[in-house]
C-alpha cells in the first residue's frame, strides 16, 4: 500500500462528487482527504483526493472515475511527484499565552502564524505536510486547545498541468493535426 493523489478534472456538474465518492465506496476504499477547488481552466474545477492503495488498485479505481459523465480526465500521482500542503487551524486559551512564553515559542518554532486574537482564545495558522500540523497539534494539546481544525491535500504534479497536455492531445486527434 502506498499513499497517491488523485486529481480529477470535471465541470463543475451537481452530484458529481457523489458518484466519483461512490467508486470509492463500492470499493469499500477510504478517503485520506478530498479537496475541491476551480482549477486553471475557466469552468473546470478539480477535486484532489488522497489514498492508501495497491498500485493497481489506484489504475483501476482511476479508469471508473474517467468513465463518470462529466469528468474530463483523472490522474494519480505517488508522493515524490507532487508539491503538497496542507492548512490547520488550532483555537487555544488566550491565557496559554500568559506568563511563561511557551505558546509563542512554539508558534515561532513551528513556523504558524497568529490569525485572530479575542479575549477567550486565540487561533493559530500552520502551513505544511500533515505530520508538520500534527506535530503542532500534539505540542498544543499539554497546553490545552479547545478546537482543530485540518484541511485536505492541496497538490499540484512536479510535471507541467497533466489536464492542458491531455487536452491538447485530444484537440490534434480530433482536428487530424
Amino acid at each position: 500500500m502506498k499513499t497517491y493523489t488523485i486529481t480529477v478534472y470535471s465541470e463543475n456538474q451537481t452530484g458529481l462528487l457523489t458518484r466519483v465518492v461512490g467508486v470509492f465506496t463500492r470499493r469499500k476504499i477510504n478517503i485520506e482527504t478530498l479537496t475541491v477547488s476551480e482549477s486553471s481552466i475557466v469552468g473546470i474545477h478539480r477535486f484532489t483526493i488522497v489514498v492508501e492503495l495497491s498500485a493497481d488498485d489506484v489504475r483501476k479505481v482511476v479508469a471508473q472515475i474517467d468513465k463518470q459523465v462529466d469528468v474530463l480526465k483523472s490522474f494519480y500521482y505517488e508522493e515524490h511527484e507532487v508539491v503538497q500542503q496542507e492548512v490547520a487551524l488550532y483555537k487555544v486559551p488566550t491565557e496559554a499565552f500568559s506568563g511563561e512564553n511557551t505558546i509563542q515559542n512554539l508558534v515561532r518554532k513551528h513556523n504558524a502564524r497568529i490569525l485572530e486574537l479575542e479575549k477567550e482564545y486565540v487561533v493559530i495558522e500552520k502551513t505544511g505536510h500533515k505530520a508538520d500540523t500534527q506535530l503542532l497539534l500534539e505540542e498544543l494539546k499539554s497546553i490545552g486547545i479547545y478546537e482543530f481544525v485540518r484541511s485536505g491535500r492541496v497538490a499540484i504534479p512536479k510535471t507541467m498541468e497533466p489536464l492542458n497536455n491531455y487536452l491538447k492531445t485530444i484537440n490534434a486527434i480530433s482536428t487530424g493535426f
